[in-house]
């Protein structure tokens, strides 16, 4: 079980720390943050029990972790974190609704899938709450010795495609080896999209690839969240020297 010392992690500019959620009320908090974010900021159409949560099947099966500010006791950032053994219980990864991971089945023994990630909007400029949740999961690969962290990086299509079209276009140096690449079941059509000039890359697909993750192929449509989903690969053992520095050697 991952084990955080909140103290340690701590910031000054905010009294922040991360951990796992331990109870049912730390977990639904999350999933209303979630909702927040996805269906009342971004307009995405969640198919959840409860009005105000999302909750989808998988989330039964998932570690949720958490930025909570201790100050006033409310979570402003999370993560779920899917682990193997939990994958195979639950028939697979989210990410296989989107995708066809055949390519990637040698791995899944050793491969954490992470996803759902949001920070709360009066958080979001407070570069503190990504930090932590990357040092928490840095932890979370550690202490569960996997080494294989794949998940989703949406590119929002507000502008109808464009921009997600001109992120493709400058990734080519990001590409997985052929035999890591995964399908889209449902492809973007990036043939009819004319990338804009200049592309904005939003900040966790740029933080994924800093650290050293790799593409794994073309981006999913998902129409309920209208975004771009790119199938991203990190592999412990590539993760770029300055992210381990960063986050895991302060996780160890």
């Amino acid at each position: 079980m991952l084990q955080i010392d909140s103290a340690r992690e701590r910031r000054a500019q905010r009294n922040l720390s991360v951990t796992l959620a331990a109870c049912e009320s730390e977990v639904l908090a999350a999933q209303q943050l979630r909702w927040r974010v996805f269906a009342d900021e971004l307009g995405a159409r969640l198919d959840s029990p409860v009005h105000g949560a999302d909750i989808d099947r998988f989330d039964a099966h998932c570690k949720h972790l958490i930025v909570r500010d201790d100050d006033n006791g409310r979570i402003v950032g999370c993560y779920r974190i899917l682990p193997p053994e939990a994958a195979r219980r639950t028939g697979g990864y989210y990410s296989e609704t989107e995708f066809d991971l055949g390519r990637l089945d040698h791995l899944r023994s050793q491969m954490v899938e992470i996803g759902r990630s949001c920070i709360d909007a009066d958080y979001r400029n407070n570069a503190a709450v990504i930090a932590l949740l990357w040092s928490g999961l840095a932890r979370y690969m550690l202490d569960g010795g996997h080494q294989y962290l794949i998940g989703c990086a949406s590119i929002g299509l507000a502008d109808g495609g464009h921009n997600a079209a001109a992120i493709w276009a400058g990734l080519s140096a990001h590409m997985a080896p052929a035999e890591y690449r995964v399908f889209p079941k449902v492809r973007l059509p990036l043939e009819r999209l004319t990338p804009n000039a200049s592309s904005v890359l939003p900040p966790l697909v740029k933080g994924y690839i800093r650290a050293g993750a790799e593409v794994c192929g073309e981006p999913a449509w998902d129409p309920d969240f209208n975004t771009a989903d790119l199938p991203l690969l990190l592999t412990m053992a590539k993760l770029d020297a300055r992210y381990a520095r960063h986050f895991v050697q302060r996780a160890a």
